[in-house]
């Protein structure tokens, strides 16, 4: 069991940059893959980026490669997405989720475990 608390997201203008946080519970975090969506309004939940989880493999969708970073501290039992260059359609609640497995997890239906999420809204 693994439980996970997003933190991080906010309000900035388009261009600008934000640091979401995801601090998971439990001593297996390593077990776990992490993944990072988000879901706007009236939209399905998409997957942003993944991570393996030894942080070796990473993913990124098209419509945020070049601008999200993905990345884990093993150590500190987090994941982050690094997102720069933020436009008004990256608006959305981002939510992590972690995975057993050694594959990366591109599907909503890949994943065990939620965060509650946290919001994020680009201004233009």
């Amino acid at each position: 069991q693994v439980q996970l608390v997003e933190s991080g997201g906010g309000l900035v203008q388009a261009g600008g940059s934000l640091r979401v946080s995801c601090a998971a519970s439990g001593r297996t975090f390593s077990s776990y893959a992490m993944g990072w969506f988000r879901q706007a309004p009236g939209k399905e939940r998409e997957v942003v980026a993944a991570i393996s989880w030894s942080g070796t493999s990473t993913y990124s969708a098209d419509s945020v490669k070049g601008r999200f970073t993905i990345s884990r501290d093993n150590a500190k039992n987090t994941v982050y997405l690094q997102m720069n260059g933020l436009k008004p359609e990256d608006t959305a609640v981002y939510y992590c989720a972690a995975r057993l497995g050694t594959g990366l997890g591109l599907s909503y239906s890949s994943y065990d475990y939620w965060g509650q999420g946290t919001q994020v809204t680009v201004s233009s």
